[in-house]
Formats: C-alpha cells, structure tokens, sequence
C-alpha cells in the first residue's frame, strides 16, 4: 500500500474541519524542536538531495537513447551507465542518512516528551490520579506522544519531501516538453477522485477497527489481570467469556477482511489510473516523435518521470489534513504539560530540617478540590463531575491538635469523620483550604515536597507493592539500603521468616499487587518499608487490619520497639492500638469532639465511650 493510502486511512477530515493551526502551537512544538535544529536542517538538505538525484537516470536515459545508442559510442554508454549506478549508490548513501537524522530526531523527541510529561503527572496533587482514567493517561504518554512524533518526522517530512520532489520533477518534465506535462497533471483527478472516496471509506472502517479492538484489547486486561481473573474464577463462565471474545474477535477479523479488500481495491485502481496517465504520456509522446517534435530518449525521460508527479500530488491535496490531524497529538501532549498543579512547591521552598516530629493543626478547615481544579476533563472516564451548589462540602471543619515529638497519637471516630482526609494533609498529598499544618513550627507548604516526604513514613491499609522483587519493593524507600539493613528492617516487622521461606528470598518477584503474598504479609512487608526509611514521623492508617491476633502482637511489639522515640500518628478500630496511645483524638464529620488518654475519655463517656464498647463487643465475639 503507497504511504498515500495508508495516510488516508487513518486521517478524519471531520475532527479537523475548519480548524487553525495556531501559532502557538507552532511555536510551542519548535521549542522541542529547537534541540535538533542541525539534525533537521540535515534532514531536509537530505530529502532535497534525494529528490534531485532521483532525476539523474531518466535524464542520462534520454542521452543514452538519444546519443551514445544512434553514435555507437561505446565510450560515452560506459560513463553514463558508471554515473547512473553512482547516482543510485549516492541515492542509497542519502537515504542512509535521511534515515539516521529522522530517527535521531523522532527517538530524540519521543524521550523528551515522554520525560517531560512523566515528571510532570508524577509531580501532580492525587485528585488528578482519583479522577484520571489510567489507560487513557497512559496513551498520552505512548500513542500521542508517538503522534506528535510522527508528526515532525512524518507528516512535515512527507510534505516538504512532496513538495520538493513534485517541483524538481515538474521543472524536469517542462524542460523536456510542456505539453507533455500538462497532459499529465490534467490527469490528476483521476487519482483524486477514487483517493477521496476510497479514503472516505477506509476512514470510517479504520476507526471501527479500534473501538472494536479497544473493546477486545478492554476484556483482555480486565479478565487477565489478578483480581479480574479470580473474580471470573469465582462468579464467571469461562464458556460465557470466550463466546464473547469470540463475537469481539469475530467483528475485528471481518471488519480486518472488509479493509484488505478495500486497501486492494484502492490500490488497483490507482495502477490502472497510472497506467493510463502512462499511456497518454507514450500516445501524445509517441505522435510527437512521429512529427520529429521530440526525441524518443526524451519520450522515454518523460515517461520514466510522470510516475513521480502522482503520488506526491494526490499526497498534497490531503497536506492540510495531514498536518492538523498530526498537530493533535501535540495538542493532546501539551494539554496535559500545561495542567496546573495546585499542590506545588513554592519557588522559594526551604529543605525541612532534619525535624523533632512535632505536628501542629492550626484551625484547619478542609473541602476537597472542585472537579475542575487539578484535573483534565479529557482523561476522565463517564460522566463530567459537576459540583454541588457553593462547591465541594466542607470535611474538616478547624481542626486544632499539638502532636508532641515521640509521642502516640491514634485517630478514631466513625467511617467519614474525617480520619484518612487529616493524615493526608501531614504530608502534603493535598493542601489545607484554611489553617495550616506545621511540622517543628514550619508551614508544609514553605518547605520543599521531598524534604517533608523523607521525614515521614506511611503504612496504609491496602499497602501497594509493584510487580517487582521483595528486595527491590523494600529498597524503592531507601535505595542504598544494604541487605544486611533490609534483613533488619524485617526481622522488625516480624516478616524475615517470611522471606526467607519464598523460593528466591529477597529476590523472589511478589506478582501484580503483590498478589503472591497474603493481606498480613504483605502490611508487614510495607511495615518494614517503612521502618528502612528510617523516618521521623511516623502514619499507619489501619496499619494492622488484615493481621490475624498472633501477627498483630508480633507487629505490635516490632511498632513499639521500632516508634520509640518517633511520632506516630495512627488510624486504628483495635483496641490494642487504641488504649496504648499517649493522645486520643475523636473525630466526628470532620471536627475534634474528644480528646486525651483512654481513661479519661472513658470517664468523659460521649462519644469514644460509644465506640470503645462497640469495639469491645466486636473482639469478643
């Protein structure tokens, strides 16, 4: 299939229609670009030098045929057959090299947009990853990223290599015979006419072949992920599942079969049309060298060159389509660079000195973000999040709490009392909305992100392990960590015989999620993260919920040597957890209702009173 069709199929004229090419966008793509400016001056002398040579054996045809064949001049036949074979072998030679600098330029891109927009979603506050689709992020950093490629190397590439070769070739064929060459340019619309509605077809086509492959590609990585798997395992009919991959399938194959034949038809066509223009070329030629108006070398030389005019003109009817439907994917690149990011460091951001662990809420109030703030629309799945009247509800409503360097301090309360929202705002994962957060009299919000994040160590409830060794999980805290530290680490966490039980120790791959592992080995896994990092302050949300009672007191033990001396600020519903600490906090929908040690909120009754003897209620049964 000639790169004319193949463009054709995957061009949509209507999501361009009407569209600008802003000079912005312009100018925005040339800052990439400026890095490669050699590279792409060389790029295009290379395609220029190309279109010239390619030139150089119908012109020495004519003369072989013209001179060198009627003289017998066995002498001038030689050289003119060396300087075509040296011609073609320059021509392989700048091909080489048109090559070299397109791919320096294209691979050289594709790293610079694909670094630049993963710095900058990994630096971005967590509402845009709760509301982002992952797959369709994904995609912006390989298919658009590859687009806007494509774009550069590709489109404009094609576009100037027409323009030059159609001009060059034009030139040649009006100094052989100008009405030779306007027979063959009157016969572009046979090619345009076919192109455009073939093309028209193949486009609809194409863009059903990816909704049907999406779809089918969709019920792939759901069902064979870990969870999707099990679930189907569970509650699934593996006969159900293969008949409906079997009717997705069956739809990408006939629709596979339907575009084959079209692309062949196109292609068919476009023979007969060249073979036609062809044709013209030898009648008119041919009755022009019957009157001696040209000669037959010169029939032969316009011949040989009309073959190259088509492709390049049918190619430039489409070149504004080609380039405003290549330009998307730059669009779509910088939509997302362009994402304001409200959770930021300042300009000025200090490091946080190597802190004591005192945490301070200054009449904090917290509402989460509106749906528009931190996020892309275009990445999120269903229906646009619309806000309530007045914006988001209020969750955290001035919240004051003095944390003690060392000490303990455990958050209860009902489920959505605000518990998960407030540890969050210790390490910046979202920024307050009045009030501040201080760690050792510092604003987190004047201190750099990485400092503070250093000085802090989190275990969640549903700790997150990459697919990946044991090792290379603990290490992602701590890099230069030495296996004797890692042994350490665990044999704190009471998870060391755990290790050394897998068939690879430290080197065993744990799964997706870490699914070879159970709910408490995995908690204790991320425990011993979290104590390799060595931190200063300390928050375990539900850090012990998956543990059976033997476990829990193990890990207690383990938390309790490992805490000392560090301050821990801890989600629990056990009563262990909860009746240990130096500092209760009640929490109820988002305000301070209670505070001080277990006896004391016990003597109080209220509300702790309430949970503490639904929690006894419930460790008893």
């Amino acid at each position: 299939m000639s790169m004319a069709a193949m463009r054709m199929m995957h061009q949509d004229p209507d999501e361009v229609k009407g569209a600008k090419l802003e000079r912005s966008l312009v100018r925005r793509v040339g800052t990439f670009a400026r890095p490669y400016r050699v590279q792409l001056i060389g790029f295009v002398l290379m395609i220029a030098a190309g279109a010239g040579l390619a030139l150089v054996p119908p012109l020495l045809f004519r003369t072989i045929i013209d001179t060198a064949l009627p003289q017998k001049d066995t002498a001038l036949l030689v050289r003119l057959a060396v300087v075509v074979v040296a011609a073609a072998v320059a021509g392989a030679v700048v091909q080489l090299l048109e090559r070299r600098w397109s791919a320096r330029i294209g691979e050289g891109l594709i790293y610079d947009l694909r670094k630049a927009l993963f710095d900058h979603v990994q630096r971005m506050p967590m509402q845009f990853f709760t509301r982002s689709q992952t797959g369709a992020l994904v995609s912006r950093l390989n298919n658009d990223v590859i687009g806007a490629q494509r774009a550069l190397t590709g489109t404009l590439g094609t576009v100037v290599s027409n323009v030059i070769t159609l001009g060059a070739t034009l030139v040649a064929m009006i100094a052989l015979d100008w009405r030779i060459t306007i027979v063959a340019v009157l016969l572009l619309p046979l090619f345009l006419i076919p192109s455009k509605r073939v093309g028209r077809k193949l486009q609809g086509m194409t863009r059903d072949a990816m909704q049907l492959n999406a779809g089918m590609n969709a019920q792939m990585t759901e069902r064979f992920g870990v969870a999707g798997a099990q679930l189907v395992k569970l509650f699934g009919d593996h006969d159900r599942e293969t008949s409906e991959f079997g009717d997705k399938a069956g739809q990408v194959r006939d629709i596979g079969i339907r575009t084959a034949m079209y692309s062949r038809f196109f292609l068919v066509m476009m023979g007969l049309v060249g073979a036609i223009g062809t044709a013209a070329v030898y009648l008119l030629g041919g009755l022009q060298v019957i009157d001696g108006a040209i000669t037959i070398g010169t029939l032969v030389a316009l011949t040989a060159l009309v073959v190259r005019i088509y492709d390049p003109l049918t190619s430039l009817t489409n070149a504004r389509v080609d380039v405003m439907s290549a330009f998307v994917s730059f669009e779509r690149v910088f939509e997302v660079l362009d994402s304001p990011n409200p959770v930021a460091d300042l300009t000025d951001a200090r490091a946080l000195p190597p802190p004591s662990g005192r945490i301070t809420f200054e009449h904090v109030s917290f509402r989460y973000p509106a749906a528009g703030e931190g996020t892309i629309a275009s990445l999120e799945s269903g229906a646009p999040e619309v806000d309530l009247p007045g914006g988001p509800p209020v969750v955290l409503h001035d919240v004051s709490l003095d944390i003690a360097p060392g000490s303990t301090v455990a958050l209860v309360g009902p489920s959505g009392a605000g518990k998960s929202t407030l540890v969050s705002l210790i390490p910046r994962l979202y920024d307050v909305t009045s009030g501040s957060v201080q760690v050792d009299g510092a604003d987190v919000r004047d201190v750099s992100q990485a400092s503070l994040r250093r000085a802090i160590g989190v275990v969640s409830q549903d700790p997150h392990l990459f697919h990946a060794t044991v090792g290379e999980n603990l290490r992602y805290a701590r890099p230069d960590a030495t296996d004797a530290e890692l042994r350490r680490a665990c044999a704190h966490a009471r998870v060391l015989d755990v290790i050394e039980r897998l068939p690879n120790g430290f080197d065993t791959m744990v799964g997706e999620r870490g699914y070879r592992l159970s709910g408490g080995e995995k908690q204790r896994l991320a425990i011993a993260r979290m104590l390799l990092k060595d931190p200063a302050i300390v928050i375990l949300d539900e850090a012990t919920s998956s543990l059976d009672t033997e476990n829990e007191a193990a890990v207690q033990a383990a938390l309790a040597e490992a805490l000392d001396g560090r301050t821990a600020v801890v989600i629990a519903h056990r009563l262990s957890t909860i009746t240990g600490a130096d500092q209760i906090v009640v929490l109820d929908h988002g305000r301070v209702v209670q505070t001080g040690r277990h006896h004391e909120l016990l003597e109080q009754g209220g509300l702790y009173a309430d949970l503490y003897r639904v929690l006894v209620g419930a460790e008893s049964v």
